[in-house]
């Protein structure tokens, strides 16, 4: 007979060593479980909205919905520090996963029972999305305490896999679910996930207390086992500080904030534009946002060949792509076109974080370079939630089409401005100072 591989020998090299280690072979399945929920939920978030908004008040209800899950992650990662930055990293991401288990849960429960009511569904994604981001530095902290240094990148690369490959998958499946059975019961899945998470990390808790350590030295252990904050706050004050003397850094800064702002109404938009303008269901909202996580995907991977040329001038042009995609949904175009234009934008779009770093690495010192970072996720982190909060309004005042559209419009006029400001500073400073050459951009000749 012959022999099968084992699934580990079908691996590249570089990831086969993890599967030695018990621990990580037994959360990783969880993780993976979770990031296929999360992607689910893409969908059926917008889409219970949708199945239980009152006459003429969708776009509000997906709006804050879409917000909710969303909004309330960034608020407790500045906000929780005095009292979660201590914990060990096993209890964050039990924590973060009990929470969303019960409160998600709660969601296909309410909807069974015929009580699930805009408001009440409103505060159950809310409630659910407190401790997110700090079960997401408990997740990584977590990683790097059951593999030694020199896995851990490997790791780290095989989690991110696992999130962007549920961003393609998840969203299809949700679609396809949702034409079978109620998307509340898509997102109940997303917190069985979740509950299956929290028992792991509880049992990896539970086995280090009990692995024959004294107390004092499982305690000391504990406490050099707190997981990063989420936002350093004592750091992304001096971040700001520094950053007020650096008006490119600024620059940039501003740039990624306005245009994850202008992305946020896109997520409340499509739905209803799928739903209102086009009249189809939930596989096709699913096949949207497929095709752009697919794209974003390889958007990604192609980053590194753009870093040959200058990144201003490209990282512009990404703004500008992507604002052009938008536009033919406000033409009227038909659902292929649309589809084919939200797939491309996902390749446009998805380099434009890779880049935006790059642009903050080359121009900050070395010794700067960890304090700018925490000013910018700082300042990064209520973008896209309160774009997609005000996308909400926005679109039932307007309409989807006329959302999308704008969105595209407005990105244009943030790659135009951002060009003409760029130009007249560095004019300003060629003409004032013959002595002090404009800065040459990365990647260009020297």
């Amino acid at each position: 007979m012959t022999a099968f591989p084992s699934p580990s020998r079908l691996l590249p090299p570089a990831y086969r060593p993890l599967f030695a280690h018990r621990d990580f072979r037994r959360l990783l399945p969880a993780l993976a479980a979770c990031d296929l929920g999360d992607g689910m939920s893409m969908v059926a978030v917008a889409w219970t909205a949708l199945a239980i908004a009152p006459p003429g008040r969708a776009g509000l209800l997906v709006g804050a919905a879409v917000a909710a899950y969303a909004l309330p992650g960034a608020a407790g990662a500045l906000l929780l520090g005095r009292w979660l930055r201590r914990l060990p990293a096993w209890r964050l991401l039990a924590a973060d996963s009990w929470l969303r288990a019960v409160l998600l849960g709660c969601v296909p429960l309410a909807w069974a029972l015929g009580e699930l009511r805009p408001a009440g569904y409103v505060a159950l994604l809310a409630g659910s999305s407190v401790l997110h981001a700090w079960g997401g530095a408990g997740k990584y902290a977590l990683l790097a305490r059951v593999l030694p240094a020199g896995q851990r990148l490997a790791a780290n690369a095989l989690v991110s896999s696992s999130g962007s490959a549920a961003v393609i998958v998840g969203p299809a499946l949700a679609g396809f679910l949702a034409a079978a059975v109620s998307p509340a019961w898509i997102i109940g899945l997303d917190a069985a996930s979740f509950a299956v998470l929290a028992v792991r990390a509880g049992r990896l808790g539970s086995r280090k207390r009990t692995a024959g350590q004294a107390p004092a030295e499982g305690a000391a252990d504990d406490a050099t086992d707190s997981a990063p904050a989420p936002v350093d706050t004592g750091q992304a004050a001096a971040g700001r500080r520094l950053l007020r003397g650096q008006p490119e850094l600024l620059g940039i800064l501003a740039l990624t904030w306005f245009f994850n702002f202008l992305y946020g109404p896109v997520e409340v938009a499509l739905p209803l534009h799928v739903t209102g303008d086009l009249h189809a269901g939930a596989r096709l909202l699913g096949l949207y946002w497929t095709l752009f996580g697919a794209g974003a995907v390889l958007g990604a991977l192609c980053a590194g060949t753009l870093r040959r040329l200058p990144l201003w001038p490209v990282t512009l042009g990404i703004v500008a792509g992507w604002g052009l995609t938008l536009v033919p949904f406000g033409l009227g175009a038909p659902a292929a076109v649309t589809l084919a234009c939200f797939s491309l934008g996902g390749i446009i779009y998805g380099p434009f974080t890779a880049l935006s770093f790059t642009l903050f690495q080359d121009r900050t010192p070395a010794a700067l370079l960890t304090t700018v970072l925490a000013a910018r996720g700082a300042a990064l982190l209520t973008a896209a939630p309160v774009g997609t909060a005000l996308g909400g309004p926005l679109t039932a005042a307007l309409g989807p089409r006329t959302v999308l559209a704008a969105s595209g419009l407005a990105t244009l006029a943030l790659a135009a401005t951002t060009a003409t400001a760029r130009a007249l500073g560095t004019a300003h400073r060629t003409g004032g100072s013959e002595s002090e050459p404009a800065p040459a951009e990365p990647g260009a000749p020297s």
